[in-house]
């Protein structure tokens, strides 16, 4: 094994290199790692952790101190990052550091891997992990793009790896126990679902180009996007406002929201997208909207999204949430929990029974080599991401409406077909390329 210190692939390596150099064959194709998913592993669950933000810190506190994981490889690009990722596991001193996730991924011993690094190497990322035989946790959204989306589901399947999506309400008791109850009319008939991102962030102002921070192999940091200069703006959390990167709230704090909204309507696709958006508040180097509104359309109902990042106060009592508006009444999930209003009353919805969080959840399906354990896989996690970047497309292009079919993976959008289109996937920088095509 190579850790931190040790020679690394170079940045502009193809895959076909990186498959000569990457011994024994581990890349070799995918039929080699579906080998391995036929042995369930060990009672205890080796575990490693990919980019070590402030997410990825809340990964290696979480994975490092569970019963029944052992966190054995902790990954970043960014050597100073890393180092304050070390200082809240236990058994530091064991854990291997390393800056390239390919090295890490070399590791047969490793059975599953855990993904906060920036939006746009989530996918990469993932489609590596599971040809090299790991099952995946991806942090929200699982990708940068609807193409990668898509690839990303199919991959699991091909693989029959236990692919999590970083959506936890998904393994919220009192949420779980609200969709049944909800599906079971205690207020009614839904015709609207609101889903609230409403919050205050401050302006990120105006960075100028400058050297990368020291020890940072920032090319690789950049991956299949263009290649710029580096500014702070484009760094650690920032980078979510810039669309090579990310995708704007939409997709960083929506796609909660969205979720919990699709998983009422019982895991659907709308039939048509209408949304608006702009900066009206930033004055700085942001490219995402700080508002957004979008409605999603369904036959019998809707979803109405409403994203503002400009305000210290709630909406309709709510930060980020969800208010389900029935014919009998409302049910509210939020950070608290869930409460439903008829008329006067207001019942709390409780948990009949213990539910395991996300992580634990997770880990809990790889011991048992069972993607069907997952509480949030990631065919789920899937629809609420595209749904998000379906309503980042409609506001770029300031269409009036589209229409996504998920069968064809194709947009209709009146006069834009070409332009939506193109917008389901990127352009990749050589030698960044998606490793597996499906």
């Amino acid at each position: 094994m190579k850790d931190i210190e040790s020679k690394e692939i170079a940045p502009e390596v193809t895959r076909r290199d990186f498959i000569k150099t990457a011994g024994a064959g581990l890349f070799a194709a995918p039929y080699i790692a579906s080998g391995w998913a036929q042995t369930p592993p060990s009672d205890m669950v080796r575990h490693a952790v990919i980019g070590t933000g402030g997410m990825g810190r809340n990964h290696t506190k979480n994975f490092g101190n569970m019963k029944g994981c052992s966190l054995v490889a902790i990954c970043d690009v960014d050597p100073a990052q890393l180092g304050k990722a070390f200082k809240d596991v236990p058994n530091a001193d064991k854990i291997q550091k390393f800056s390239d996730f390919r090295e890490l991924l070399k590791d047969k011993s490793i059975d599953s891997v855990s993904i906060a690094a920036p939006d746009h190497w989530h996918t990469p990322m993932a489609l590596w992990a599971m040809m090299a035989g790991k099952h995946v946790y991806v942090e929200k959204p699982c990708a940068h793009n609807i193409k990668e989306v898509n690839l990303l589901v199919k991959a699991s399947k091909s693989f029959n790896k236990c692919v999590q999506h970083g959506t936890q309400r998904r393994s919220n008791g009192a949420h779980i126990e609200g969709m049944k109850q909800l599906r079971n009319g205690i207020i009614g008939k839904v015709h609207t679902i609101k889903a609230i991102d409403h919050q205050y962030r401050e302006s990120i102002g105006k960075a100028v180009a400058e050297a990368p921070p020291a020890g940072v192999d920032y090319d690789m940091w950049l991956g299949a996007a263009p290649k710029v200069p580096f500014t702070k703006n484009r760094w650690h959390y920032n980078w979510r406002w810039f669309w090579d990167y990310g995708n704007g709230d939409a997709a960083n704090d929506g796609v909660h929201q969205i979720d919990v909204a699709v998983w009422a309507l019982g895991d659907r696709y709308p039939k048509r997208v209408i949304s608006s958006g702009a900066q009206y508040f930033y004055k700085d180097d942001h490219e995402t909207p700080d508002t957004q509104t979008t409605i999603f359309e369904y036959d019998d109902t809707q979803i109405i999204w409403e994203m503002r990042l400009w305000t210290d106060y709630t909406l309709e009592g709510h930060d980020n949430g969800n208010v389900a508006y029935g014919t009998e009444g409302k049910m509210e999930f939020d950070r608290a929990g869930v409460i439903v209003t008829k008329g006067k009353e207001q019942i709390k919805i409780e948990a009949p029974e213990a539910v395991e969080a996300i992580m634990p959840n997770f880990i809990t399906a790889v011991r048992e080599n069972n993607p069907a354990k997952l509480n949030s896989p990631i065919e789920k996690g899937a629809i609420a991401t595209n749904m998000a970047l379906l309503a980042n497309i409609t506001t770029r292009l300031g269409a009036p409406s589209l229409q996504y079919d998920p069968v064809k993976e194709e947009i209709k959008c009146p006069g834009m077909d070409k332009q939506a289109n193109a917008m389901l996937s990127r352009t990749y920088r050589k030698g960044y390329e998606l490793p597996w095509k499906g």
